[in-house]
């Protein structure tokens, strides 16, 4: 990419990858970005559990009643977390390294989408999609899941954002 304003206009969501495997400098590359990224206090409380199993993918496409299906076809996926008994913020720190790592997945030619896990259901009734990510991932009850990140080579072409259809009408000028 020559400049973030065109990283913006090419970043889209993708819900569909090819089978191939994200290589280790790539996904290193990613996580990279999300352990870079600001944080309140510069505390860095988040954490990051990556699977490439097959098998946990799977399982962690049917977290949710509806919308986290596509996990199912990402050759990789990246739980993103935080404390919350630990930092009042961790669902804003949480967010800017996930959707730091969703930039620079598009710069290396990567897709990804985010899944919210965060206050979701899961279809065993009285169960959240958190607890549901959390035994398939084995994580600690600590830990709070905020989303979990498909990436893979996208096997679909999305056309870059219209900046002509951008809803400035949402923009309040308060001078």
């Amino acid at each position: 990419m020559n400049s973030f304003k065109e990283l913006a206009r090419q970043r889209r969501s993708h819900r569909k990858y090819t089978e191939e495997p994200v290589s280790q400098e790539d996904l290193k590359t990613v996580l990279s970005a999300a352990l870079m990224a600001p944080t309140g206090k510069g505390l860095r409380k988040w954490s990051f559990a990556v699977t490439s199993d097959k098998t946990r993918i799977e399982a962690l496409s049917r977290v949710r009643t509806h919308g986290s299906a596509f996990l199912a076809g990402a050759p990789t996926v990246i739980a993103v977390m935080g404390n919350p008994a630990e930092l009042d913020t961790w669902i804003e720190d949480g967010s800017i390294a996930a959707v730091s790592m969703q930039y620079q997945a598009q710069d290396l030619g990567l897709g990804t989408c985010w899944c919210q896990i965060r206050n979701r259901e899961s279809y065993t009734e009285g169960v959240s999609a958190d607890s549901m990510a959390k035994e398939i991932l084995g994580i600690g009850e600590d830990k709070s899941i905020l989303c979990l990140i498909a990436l893979g080579h996208p096997c679909d072409e999305r056309k870059p954002q219209d900046e002509e259809s951008l809803r400035w009408e949402q923009v309040i000028d308060a001078d």
